[in-house]
């Protein structure tokens, strides 16, 4: 039997995409979700607005074949700004 983490969620443990209202992008494993927002862990960010950038789904694509190089030990984007949240393996 697996470790049961009370009151974390669903989610916990699970590397997941967290869509936001604008042309951001997270992925990372997911902690808990609260109502101040979701926190990840071991999370990279993607933004098709920068320079040369790759689109959001381009870029997990590439995140759901290969993963993902973390730039956050721990970030806890705002529920203001979350559009979605799903599991990165559920992309088709």
């Amino acid at each position: 039997m697996g470790t049961f983490h009370h009151g974390k969620g669903d989610l916990h443990g699970i590397t997941v995409v967290v869509d936001l209202n604008d042309t951001r992008v997270f992925v990372g494993r997911c902690d808990t979700v609260l109502p101040e927002g979701v926190v990840l862990l071991d999370a990279d960010m993607h933004d098709e607005a920068a320079t040369d950038a790759k689109s959001k789904a381009d870029y997990l694509g590439q995140a759901r074949k290969f993963g993902v190089w973390k730039k956050y030990d721990r970030v806890l984007v705002p529920t203001a700004d979350v559009a979605s949240v799903r599991p990165l393996a559920d992309l088709d």
